[in-house]
């Protein structure tokens, strides 16, 4: 089987911010189709679509309302084909999000089974009695507050489980039907031509009746316990797996995992299941220490098999932008974008990264459009906080901060800088498809000195070697003989058949050197 994700760098789309009408030609899928161009000229091989699905839209998208069908804001299935067929033609492959822990409440499911107690898909969902007059347990949502809802039907009332927004009822994957249903929707779009899917939280699925009460930590926050990574989860993944590998053998798929224990996210690895699955371990951190991103490495190289490639992200829908969260320049944010290309795995570069764009910032409640920051204010202004601590609040939780319109005017400019973020990544990138020690070669990682970390890639004999200064000092770093020039943070142009003999090489602080033997 050619797996073909292996040498492929990804890119995520959040359809909806990545081309916005008026800012600079079309939107929705059309103008993702204008950008492919752009995107093959950066060397990206894969896309990753965020939801485009009909959706009322209170978890931007994450509440799908049909699964088969187009949002009117992103254009028609006839776009999304083309999109489909454009990018095959540039040898850029499609993945898609699918979420099927949850469904919008305005899903035709789920008005079928709020309807009635009798209704043909009353058990496509998980309705409880109330105990004691409350619900069911103690689960909380993630995006706080219980994750019971109360719906009178029939003259008595049963709560329905949403361990997101009560917008987003969650699905009962207990009832064979569900999975089949589900299991059609991915039929339907592989024929579409989708070369793979991004689960969305697929370890939170609801397959087992046991409902017992969450514990609760020191702090006084719920420990999520028993509403996720229920026993029978990962079968279930196993059978999707297989359904959709008998229709496209070559289909990737990877999974969001919510969890920050690394063993538990790899156990959905493999075995039928999933090709690879976020850590967030990595990717999510808010505060860089470089030290914790080595070791974090060495764990998950630990970990996987020399068959097995994680992921290589820092920035996401969910998490403000790296440059700002980090407090980089543009300098570390070159060397954080070379740890994550040139180490062994598979990198996804959030759309913007390759210009070190910056997150948004709100300014008041009327500013914001994601769900989990609009809760954390109005919760905020119940308890009585002033208005600024509400919008520090807003802004801490929202992740409407890395959902702001990719910067084209930007991404023009730096195309024609040499020294750019941009110029930089698609070197990088080159280096990548080019030099096959950098995508199935073994990796040596080593933590140097104080913010110094140094990578060898090694395959056949072939050898490149980057070492990445994110101190503020410059430090001395020996190299072999018969290392040859590559690139660098820094690089001009200049000085790229430069040879080096056994002697110290000075990487600036802040700066990264790639050399090659």
């Amino acid at each position: 089987m050619n797996q073909w994700w292996k040498n492929t760098v990804f890119y995520e789309i959040y359809v909806k911010s990545f081309c916005v009408a008026g800012q600079n030609g079309e939107s929705g899928f059309r103008g993702i189709i204008s950008k492919l161009p752009y995107l093959k000229e950066l060397g990206v091989g894969g896309i990753w679509l965020t939801p485009f699905y009909p959706s009322p839209k209170v978890d931007n998208g994450y509440d799908v309302s049909d699964y088969y069908g187009i949002d009117p804001e992103y254009g028609t299935m006839k776009d999304f084909e083309e999109m489909v067929t454009a990018a095959h033609k540039l040898d850029i492959r499609v993945i898609i999000d699918m979420v099927v822990n949850h469904t919008s409440t305005q899903h035709p499911w789920f008005l079928n089974s709020v309807s009635s107690r009798n209704s043909s898909k009353r058990d496509w969902y998980i309705w409880m009695d109330p105990v004691n007059g409350r619900e069911p347990n103690n689960w909380e949502s993630f995006f706080g507050g219980s994750a019971w809802a109360y719906v009178e039907s029939d003259g008595s009332g049963q709560y329905y489980y949403h361990s997101f927004a009560k917008e987003q009822a969650d699905l009962n994957w207990q009832n064979p039907s569900v999975e089949e249903a589900i299991g059609q929707v991915l039929d339907f779009w592989l024929r579409k031509g989708v070369d793979g899917f991004r689960f969305d939280v697929i370890n939170n699925l609801s397959v087992c009746s046991s409902l017992e009460d969450n514990p609760t930590a020191e702090n006084g926050e719920q420990l999520h316990e028993h509403d996720v990574n229920q026993p029978g989860v990962r079968a279930v993944i196993r059978r999707l797996g297989n359904r959709i590998r008998e229709k496209k053998p070559e289909a990737f798929l990877v999974g969001e995992i919510s969890s920050d224990d690394l063993s538990r996210i790899h156990a959905y690895m493999g075995d039928g299941g999933l090709d690879t699955a976020f850590n967030f371990n990595l990717g999510s951190r808010e505060t860089f220490q470089p030290e914790e991103i080595y070791e974090e490495l060495k764990r998950m190289q630990a970990m996987y098999g020399s068959f097995e490639d994680p992921t290589l992200f820092f920035g996401s829908h969910d998490m403000r932008r790296f440059p700002d969260r980090f407090g980089f320049t543009d300098g570390e944010t070159k060397c954080l974008l070379t740890l994550m290309l040139l180490c062994k795995g598979i990198p996804f570069l959030y759309y913007g990264d390759e210009i070190g764009m910056k997150s948004r910032v709100l300014n008041s409640l009327d500013e914001a459009e994601d769900v989990q920051g609009i809760l954390a204010c109005e919760a905020a202004i119940r308890e009585g906080k002033s208005r600024e601590e509400a919008v520090r609040i807003l802004n801490e939780k929202s992740r409407d901060a890395s959902r702001n319109p990719m910067d084209w005017e930007e991404a023009k400019r730096q195309k024609k800088d040499p020294s750019s973020v941009w110029n930089y990544v698609r070197k990088l990138i080159e280096l990548r498809s080019g030099i096959r020690a950098l995508t199935e070669g073994t990796m040596d990682l080593k933590y140097t000195a104080p913010g110094v970390i140094k990578i060898v890639r090694t395959l056949d004999g072939e050898r490149v070697l980057a070492v990445i200064n994110f101190s503020e000092c410059e430090v001395s770093v020996p190299v072999e003989c018969g290392y040859r020039y590559l690139t660098g943070s820094e690089e001009t142009g200049e000085g790229m058949d430069r040879n080096y003999g056994e002697k110290q090489l000075q990487v600036p602080g802040g700066s990264c050197v790639i050399l090659k033997k």
